[in-house]
């Protein structure tokens, strides 16, 4: 729980917070995690410690405040996030071809090979690019947002513009 919260984009103003159903849950799950769990252990050991004596030179005391003033302030930000939450079903598009926040798209570059790639749109705090998962702010995210199968777009690249053809947009069923 290092600054990973620095990592992530801030949300732009007004904007709300798009996640999908899993990502809300993740969020609520580790919320609940750090309340019930970890934080209640870590207050004991700091009180533990605290009866100990000198707290100046005691390392569990030290490390125990340490700990607590980064549990609270991961609660403090996922209380945030979860209130400007806006929970988009991808299962509620069912056969739409229509690219929102949830859709898996499968797209290919017009020149250079036509290699299809798909990424999944999701909120900004379920980002894993391994999985093939791009926040909605992303560029490619806003390149295919409320475009078509079939619509050929222009993406904006550090090696200039190119333009991407969507292959294919898909809603899968939530678990």
């Amino acid at each position: 729980m290092s600054d990973e919260d620095d990592d992530l984009p801030p949300l732009p103003a007004g904007k709300k917070n798009y996640m999908t159903p899993e990502g809300h849950a993740r969020l609520v799950a580790e919320r609940r995690k750090l309340w019930n769990e970890e934080r209640p252990e870590v207050v004991r050991v700091v009180e533990w410690a605290a009866g100990n004596g000198d707290r100046s030179e005691n390392g569990d005391y030290i490390y125990g405040k340490k700990r607590l003033r980064e549990i609270d302030r991961r609660i403090h930000y996922l209380n945030k996030r979860l209130d400007s939450a806006e929970v988009v079903d991808p299962a509620r598009r069912g056969g739409a071809d229509q690219t929102f926040v949830g859709a898996t798209v499968t797209y290919a570059y017009v020149r250079g090979g036509r290699e299809e790639r798909t990424v999944t749109i999701v909120g900004v705090d379920e980002v894993d690019v391994k999985r093939g998962q791009v926040s909605w702010l992303s560029p490619i995210a806003r390149a295919l947002l409320k475009k078509r199968s079939g619509d050929v777009v222009t993406l904006a690249t550090p090696a200039g513009e190119a333009e991407i053809e969507i292959i294919g947009v898909k809603y899968a069923a939530t678990a």
